[in-house]
């Protein structure tokens, strides 16, 4: 519900799952297409080839790419100039009588046009039946957790236990540990402190990771201890919390480790607080300083920036992996900070190959060229029970 209240992750949620419907429409065969649009009743019809023949100078400067041999079979759709304002602006249609014509490969910014129109609407409607919603005992509890529903791996500690030593934990901060784990550690080191937020993400990830109840109440203590808390309050007042995590108090819940989507769409930090996601929580100035403290090249800082810019905070997250760990590739799709740590350890290990760089630049990180796939936003099956002709076009969406 936080989800339609909040202006910020409501526009995070529509540009996620723009992404995945750009991917999932970019498999589509021609013919499919063709499908789609009418099915949606975005009907646009091809241009003649007399017509096509008439403009073909004009289509052919205007279009990356396309030559006369190519222009035969290529197909343009004539649409209302208003409704491709995105291709008009930077001149990158041809216009003609309040009409452009538009390329087949760029007919995708009209629907992606259109689907966020779509989607906006309906996310601004569910808004308002938050208050029907919320007196429905059933729906409430589902949709309260809804956004922060994780269903990949739990990285429980059950199976790493004991498998890192509290001398070993420095080091891993700076080699293994993705951004928001390494500020966690980096401001408990400095302060000796974290308030509740950070204690608990960073002690799950810990947790994950390896950290047995033993060693963590012996990590905890020693740090506080250095600071403005002494033994005894520290067991008064914070071993409870820690034994509670690994299910010896309270409820016996053995807690799991926070996933990328819970650091990022719940309890952000307020001021003094060191948890939740770099990339979507901090100033984008503050994090490039700290980008460029832990030496990520001015290149690799402007690809990480302009992810942030988009929203796509694993992305970022992902392309921090790959600049710091010197690989063109990371071969995985991110989506648990506790993931990025065992990949991380793989490969530093041995454990995998990872396509690296041909040629890495002395003093800096190199440049990466691949993007994956965002699998943050939720995947929609998609179903049909109004025209059989739909039916392959919709298993074909609901494939990925």
């Amino acid at each position: 519900m936080t989800l339609l209240l909040r202006e910020d992750l409501r526009r995070w949620f529509i540009q996620q799952e723009i992404d995945l419907f750009k991917f999932r429409f970019s498999l589509l065969p021609k013919e499919k297409i063709q499908d789609f649009l009418k099915f949606n009743h975005m009907e646009y019809v091809s241009i003649s080839e007399e017509e096509k023949n008439l403009h073909q100078d004009d289509l052919i400067n205007s279009t990356f790419g396309l030559s006369k041999t190519k222009l035969e079979g290529y197909e343009f759709y004539k649409v209302p100039f208003q409704a491709a304002l995105d291709l008009v602006r930077p001149r990158k249609v041809f216009l003609s009588k309040g009409f452009a014509f538009i390329p087949h490969k760029d007919i995708i910014t009209l629907i992606l046009n259109d689907f966020r129109t779509r989607l906006s609407k309906a996310l601004a409607l569910s808004a308002r039946s938050l208050p029907i919603v919320q007196s429905d005992e059933r729906l409430q509890p589902l949709l309260s957790h809804l956004s922060h529903s994780y269903t990949g791996q739990d990285f429980s500690s059950q199976k790493n236990a004991g498998k890192i030593s509290l001398d070993q934990i420095n080091a891993l901060a700076t080699k293994s540990f993705p951004l928001c784990m390494r500020q966690l550690h980096k401001s408990l080191r400095e302060h000796h402190h974290l308030r509740h937020g950070g204690r608990m993400q960073y002690g799950l990830f810990l947790k994950g990771i390896g950290l047995t109840l033993e060693q963590a109440l012996q990590f905890w203590k020693l740090e506080f201890t250095k600071g403005k808390v002494d033994s005894e309050k520290f067991d008064k007042t914070y071993s409870y919390s820690i034994r509670h995590n690994y299910g010896k108090e309270g409820k016996r819940t053995d807690y799991t480790p926070y996933s990328c989507m819970k650091i990022i769409l719940s309890n952000p930090p307020s001021q003094g607080d060191y948890h939740g996601c770099p990339f979507r929580h901090s100033d984008p100035e503050l994090l490039k300083q700290k980008l460029q403290s832990y030496k990520v090249s001015s290149a690799g800082i402007s690809q990480i920036m302009e992810l942030v810019k988009g929203m796509h905070f694993q992305l970022a997250c992902q392309k921090y992996f790959e600049l710091t760990h010197n690989v063109d590739d990371s071969g995985f799709s991110l989506n648990h900070p506790n993931q990025y740590f065992a990949e991380s350890q793989k490969l530093l290990t041995g454990g995998r190959d990872v396509k690296k760089e041909q040629v890495p630049i002395e003093g800096s990180q190199p440049n990466t060229s691949s993007q994956i796939i965002s699998s943050s936003s939720s995947s929609t099956n998609v179903t049909s029970t109004q025209s059989e002709e739909m039916e392959d076009l919709e298993q074909m969406f609901s494939e990925y």
